[in-house]
């Protein structure tokens, strides 16, 4: 079953630029793993600063695979003071019947 997700982070004042370079960066990263579907990269249109991410693996362990990915940390880390949350928002999404 595919797994699917959204993640939402919102940028500090000032640092949108910053966040949107390096989630550019990253994304090229994700796409390139063999379980990624999507990494589809959004800012809300009425808020700049809010950023979205829609996600689709093939399945759990694809899942894991980008989780345990060598670059993933290294991300989170330099992303975190660049963001109001303390660290991305994840809401796991199920395909409706």
């Amino acid at each position: 079953m595919k797994k699917t997700l959204l993640a939402e982070f919102t940028a500090r004042e000032g640092a949108q630029d910053e966040v949107a370079r390096m989630i550019v960066e990253y994304a090229d990263k994700v796409r390139a793993e063999e379980g990624n579907l999507a990494f589809d990269v959004y800012t809300k249109a009425a808020h700049p600063r809010a950023f979205w991410i829609f996600e689709v693996y093939r399945d759990e362990d694809a899942f894991q695979a980008h989780l345990n990915a060598p670059y993933g940390g290294p991300f989170n880390a330099a992303l975190t003071p660049l963001i109001e949350e303390t660290a991305s928002v994840l809401t796991f999404l199920d395909p409706v019947a």
